[in-house]
């Protein structure tokens, strides 16, 4: 597995470190969803919803103790403005990891290139993933987390948030947070078992299987 990085050169193709090699053809290209990326890698809506409680429980306990309701419009007022600045940070980084994600499908590998500050680029050849799992978010968007062969890893902090939540010990990294999430799992079934015919015959990789055992296929997660 490769970790190809070089933060000079010019990419021939968006999200590839280089042209690929004949033979290879590009079927999908994608980058997460913004919005999906607040939703559900930063929980924008949960932050939301604390300090709407915080602000609703202040002026209970206002009102219960008789205190002046002045008190409890400058806490719920501060609670605010926290909120938004919250709020708004989280969603500039969604944006920015949105923007300089690109991730790639070919006939032979899967491609990630990632990172806001330090750009790293994946290659994640079909020959060293097991399998992967649909994750659906409830809407368009979804994730697909790719499990490594024995013997692969990729540092979690290096994969973040690109990665399976809490997987610490070995860290799958995943697609987040895209569009068609289920037509491009599809994609990756297509292409991984026309790659590995003998280890999908062998190990069912590409059947339905729930989010317990990854599969190529589209799976709840």
């Amino acid at each position: 597995m490769s970790h190809d990085h070089d933060d000079f050169a010019v990419e021939p193709l968006p999200g590839l470190p280089a042209i690929p090699p004949q033979g290879e053809t590009i079927l999908w290209q994608g980058r997460p969803e913004r919005g999906a990326v607040g939703r559900h890698v930063f929980h924008l809506r949960m932050i939301a919803v604390y300090f709407a409680i915080l602000a609703a429980w202040r002026v209970v306990t206002v009102i219960a103790d008789g205190a002046p309701l002045a008190d409890a419009a400058i806490t719920v007022a501060i609670l605010a403005v926290l909120a938004v600045a919250a709020t708004g940070l989280f969603a500039l980084i969604a944006r920015a990891i949105a923007r300089t994600t690109v991730y790639t499908i070919t006939t032979k590998r899967v491609v990630m290139r990632i990172g806001v500050a330090l750009p790293v680029t994946l290659n994640l050849p079909f020959s060293r993933i097991d399998g992967a799992a649909l994750v659906r978010h409830g809407d368009d968007s979804g994730s697909i987390a790719l499990t490594l062969a024995p013997g692969e890893r990729i540092a979690y902090a290096v994969l973040w948030p690109h990665v399976r939540p809490w997987q610490m010990r070995q860290p799958s990294p995943m697609l987040r947070c895209i569009p068609d999430a289920e037509k491009v799992a599809g994609i990756l079934a297509q292409a991984y078992a026309a790659a590995q015919p003998a280890r999908v015959a062998r190990s069912g990789a590409v059947e339905q299987a729930g989010a317990s055992r990854p599969s190529l296929s589209p799976a709840a997660g």
